[in-house]
């Protein structure tokens, strides 16, 4: 990838893999889903074999850490739903990812619409409510976390 940007749908196809090799990497069995399953991109099984993830996976290219979600993904709290954010980088360099757990993100995307809400938007104006919410992890708090897949 040089500077020119990838489409949507490679693009999310292409953090889906780089998730699963990963993941493959660390000694998960790792599969990627079919295309149209709804909510699971990776199923993943630990390096002992006790535990299963779903792992649904988002991807954006060189950007802001702003990664765009529906308003479902605040109701979305699963046991074992785990949530991998991926920003992709130039052509040879590792993309760097972001590892969530479904119920922490419910609870971030929401308090953080709803401090986007309460601030008042251009010229003072209210913002209105839609179904869009953004995850950010401007601090990095979540990058490389990988160890919350334990």
């Amino acid at each position: 990838m040089t500077n020119n940007k990838l489409s949507k749908g490679i693009t999310g196809i292409a953090g889906e893999y780089y998730a699963a090799a990963e993941l493959s990497r660390r000694g998960f069995m790792a599969s990627i889903t079919l295309r149209n399953n709804e909510g699971v991109d990776i199923l993943a099984l630990d390096p002992n074999g006790l535990k299963t993830f779903a792992i649904q996976v988002k991807t954006i290219q060189n950007g802001n850490k702003k990664w765009p979600l529906n308003k479902k993904y605040e109701r979305e709290k699963r046991k074992n739903l785990y949530y991998i954010f991926v920003m992709l980088k130039s052509e040879f360099e590792r993309p760097e990812f972001y590892i969530v757990p479904g119920d922490e993100l419910a609870e971030n995307i929401k308090n953080n619409h709803q401090t986007w809400l309460n601030a008042p938007g251009r010229n003072g104006q209210p913002h209105k409510d839609n179904d869009i919410r953004i995850f950010r992890d401007n601090v990095d708090f979540y990058k490389e976390k990988w160890e919350l897949l334990q």
